[in-house]
């Protein structure tokens, strides 16, 4: 990678951290970047056992989204069919911090009853982010 575009990119994500919600990420480690700028280090370990654990709920993650998560799966209700969660099997996946933060809302509440921590999604995200 050339210098100018090194140099672009990090200002893109110091952008992503500076702005919080109002600014959308360009990749998934930049997103993660950003969680763990709100909350820490963020750990994989920590993460898969939080994705399949469950917290209080009916639910865990991987009830939904199966471990590991890099495959088509269906909801569990609805029968819906949810596209692979890892990034690395769907590009798209955590590329827009307004749509990661909308379906982190929506699940966490399923699973949790309440919002996920920064931690909690840096976490899960930085799991995500491991698997092939």
């Amino acid at each position: 990678m050339n210098k100018e575009l090194r140099v672009f990119r990090v200002l893109a994500v110091a952008l992503c951290v500076g702005l919080g919600d109002l600014a959308q990420a360009v990749t998934p480690q930049d997103l993660l970047k950003t969680y763990e700028a709100q909350s820490g280090k963020a750990s994989s370990a920590r993460g898969e056992q939080f994705f399949n654990a469950k917290h209080g709920k009916e639910w865990s993650c991987a009830s939904c989204h199966e471990n590991p998560p890099n495959h088509d799966t269906k909801h569990i209700v609805t029968g819906k069919v949810i596209k692979p969660l890892s990034p690395n099997a769907n590009p798209v996946r955590f590329t827009d911090e307004a749509k990661a933060e909308k379906w982190f809302k929506r699940n966490c509440n399923d699973v949790l009853g309440r919002d996920c921590t920064a931690q909690e999604k840096a976490d899960v995200l930085a799991w995500l982010i491991s698997i092939k």
